[in-house]
């Protein structure tokens, strides 16, 4: 399977023009509550069929893990709703959250949900962005791996997703 997997991969047109050279060795992935960053991608300018148009990614910097969805706004519910379904109900309760100074993360309700569950939520750096680089870093490659899934309907990426 994995051989099948390298020749679709060499013989992909889309792969070929987008796909990024990795020189890092294979690593096992471990188990982490310690999400570290996160991000908002978006406005997109095309929004979904659904009339979603961001993207609220969550990056773990242990184990280079990735939790994302489609959104139609960023309001302090989407994002708390975001924290809560995708990733301390999936994963477990967080020990850290780690963001940039974006003004949809600092609100009430991340405050609340944030004593609730005993997170420490601290902010980066003001005007360095290369502090959350493994989070845009990440946020970067969903965009190219939506423009290599997106094809023909390019409405339906919130699916893709």
């Amino acid at each position: 399977m994995f051989k099948d997997v390298i020749d679709y991969a060499k013989r992909c047109h889309e792969c070929q023009i987008h796909g990024d050279v990795i020189h890092a060795p294979l690593e096992d992935l471990h188990q982490s509550v310690a999400f570290g960053g996160l991000d908002v991608i978006g406005p997109i300018n095309l929004p979904s069929a659904k009339g979603k148009q961001y993207i609220l990614a969550a990056t773990d910097y242990f184990s280079k893990y990735i939790e994302a969805i489609a959104s139609r706004n960023v309001k302090e519910k989407d994002i708390v709703n975001f924290i809560l379904h995708a990733i301390i109900y999936h994963h477990d309760i967080l020990k850290r959250i780690i963001i940039d100074n974006d003004t949809s993360f600092k609100n009430r309700g991340m405050e609340k949900l944030c004593l609730k569950f005993n997170i420490h939520h601290s902010f980066l750096t003001p005007f360095y962005p290369l502090s959350n680089g493994l989070a845009h870093a990440f946020n970067k490659m969903i965009v190219k791996i939506l423009k290599k899934t997106v094809i023909g309907n390019k409405r339906d990426w919130d699916e893709k997703l």
